[in-house]
């Protein structure tokens, strides 16, 4: 009987590619996935990787450049208040000193290539660019409540511009849940409801797309090991062989062991930006299943920690 190890082996596809510039063609099987999408969201398993955004970034040039996608959701700021929407659209000002006054999770070189990308791309098609979208921020008083605003905003952008969306966030939000258990830290109560990218299943059907950025080991300053086997991180760590990275369809055609793998509730981990490594197992996402949660997984086996931002002007996009 085949093993979920060794049909994931068999279905899965190499990413040899590493670098935002390279080419696209080991991603190409993730466009029929998502390209008749409205939205489709990157949920990264962490945001402080060199490697989850480096990939994050290649998706998007794929979904821009060959599937028609002209707006990007960058999570966890505004762009229009650091000015990185109109340099964007017009080139003007600094983008990476508008990122030095951003929250954390936009401070790295990572997030800096992709506006200067953007930038670059809009320079290069300025009959068809691609923007930075800004919706509109919700009053929210609790979490479930700050989950439906975010749903609420990538929605209205979406109608508001007719553009499909490319929505890069952390993974607590964009796994389909409905509803999910989140936690990141043993100091914190774990948290139950439904989240973003769970109202927009529901909303748009198929029209919404969840890709999930998984991992298996390696630093984001602080070492991360390799997750217990009550992870579903460690069977797809398994099947990576020598591959550095692959690209999975968790719903692809299957029986038996493997279709009760891929449906069972499980663990993912899931690293906010306090992180304990003698506590790696109290940091995950339960409630729902590999297959519930994602329309498709890349996952990557060793991450490194993000760039800092580079000192001085940056250099021209």
């Amino acid at each position: 009987m085949q093993t979920a190890t060794q049909w994931i082996r068999h279905n899965s596809h190499a990413l040899a590619a590493r670098k935002p510039d390279e080419p696209l063609d080991d991603l190409r099987p993730l466009a029929p996935l998502v390209r008749d999408a409205k939205i489709v969201a990157l949920g990264a398993a962490t945001r402080q990787t060199r490697e989850l955004s480096e990939v994050a970034h290649r998706v998007v040039r794929l979904l821009v450049e060959e599937e028609g996608f002209r707006s990007v959701v960058l999570e966890g700021d505004d762009p229009g208040r650091l000015g990185l929407a109109a340099y964007v659209a017009t080139g003007d000002g600094d983008p990476g000193a508008m990122l030095a006054e951003a929250r954390a999770f936009w401070r790295t070189g990572e997030i800096l290539e992709l506006v200067q990308w953007m930038r670059s791309y809009n320079e290069r098609h300025p009959d068809d660019p691609v923007r930075l979208a800004q919706p509109p921020a919700g009053q929210a008083n609790s979490l479930a409540e700050a989950e439906r605003a975010l749903a609420d905003g990538a929605a209205w952008w979406q109608r508001h511009t007719g553009d499909k969306v490319v929505y890069w966030g952390g993974m607590a939000h964009t796994a389909v849940g409905t509803p999910r258990t989140v936690s990141v830290s043993r100091s914190e109560p774990p948290q139950t409801h439904r989240n973003m990218g769970g109202y927009l299943r529901e909303r748009l059907g198929p029209g919404f797309r969840s890709i999930g950025l998984t991992l298996a080991h390696g630093s984001i300053g602080r070492p991360l090991p390799t997750p217990g086997p009550d992870f579903v991180d460690s069977v797809l760590g398994a099947a990576a062989g020598n591959r550095a990275a692959y690209l999975l369809d968790p719903g692809l055609p299957s029986s038996g062991a493997v279709r009760r793998f891929l449906d069972t509730p499980t663990r993912t981990r899931l690293i906010g930006p306090s992180y304990d490594p003698r506590q790696d197992e109290a940091h995950h996402m339960s409630g729902g299943s590999l297959a519930t949660w994602f329309d498709a997984v890349i996952h990557t086996q060793e991450v490194t920690s993000s760039r800092p931002l580079p000192q001085g002007p940056a250099p021209a996009g």
